[in-house]
């Protein structure tokens, strides 16, 4: 009777564990991309090749911070900053509305043609969000903290590869070896900074996650 009544929980137990590994299966794969239905930045696509595309994006509003550090930390650090400015810390005290992707690149720039090394930058890294397009830099309300650059982005054309999984070193270093070789390949001079784009929030399952390396072209 007892061993009955140890097997009984034993399989209550299982099931509910179940039934939890499921819901957070579901939460990763529904909350990710409710998540990511904002508002992107508008381009007019040029060319596909696979999943490198080439891009001419429109003139677009950020707000910027330079962080230094680790490139996984400084997002981080950015984010947090970024995040406290569009939810209500700035003169005017109003809310803005988050859009994506969130954008990460290292400070310095530099002119290159293919092909290209990427170089760390003493100076750290640039965190920005595109602010949305109903406002320009005269609406746009003004960030208290001074760390927060408020700029405008002229028309530019990007070479883009996209992929899915973690924004981690392994996978990033991959798919930019790959836009690297795509460069080199058709003679594409280029701004030798990648800027790396993040859609989704961290809870996101890594398969359905969306993930950017751009090369502004010259």
């Amino acid at each position: 009777m007892i061993k009955k009544r140890q097997k009984t929980t034993k399989n209550r137990k299982s099931i509910i564990f179940l039934l939890i590994l499921i819901a957070l299966l579901l939460t990763g794969f529904s909350i990710g991309p409710i998540m990511s239905r904002v508002e992107i930045p508008k381009f007019r696509l040029l060319s596909t090749h696979n999943n490198i595309e080439i891009r001419e994006y429109n003139a677009m509003l950020i707000a910027e911070v330079e962080i230094g550090g680790e490139r996984e930390e400084a997002i981080g650090q950015g984010f947090k900053i970024l995040a406290d400015f569009i939810f209500g810390n700035n003169i005017d005290n109003n809310k803005i509305k988050m859009t994506a992707p969130v954008i990460q690149q290292p400070s310095r720039k530099i002119k290159m043609t293919a092909p290209v090394i990427q170089q760390p930058s003493d100076k750290g890294w640039k965190v920005s969000f595109v602010m949305p397009s109903s406002y320009s830099i005269d609406t746009l309300p003004k960030p208290i903290s001074n760390k927060i650059e408020i700029k405008q982005i002229p028309e530019n054309k990007m070479v883009v590869i996209t992929f899915n999984g973690k924004n981690e070193e392994k996978n990033i270093s991959k798919h930019e070896d790959k836009i690297m070789d795509f460069i080199t390949k058709n003679n594409l001079k280029c701004v030798k900074t990648p800027i790396y784009a993040f859609y989704n929030p961290p809870w996101t399952l890594p398969i359905l996650r969306k993930n950017e390396i751009m090369f502004e072209i010259l």
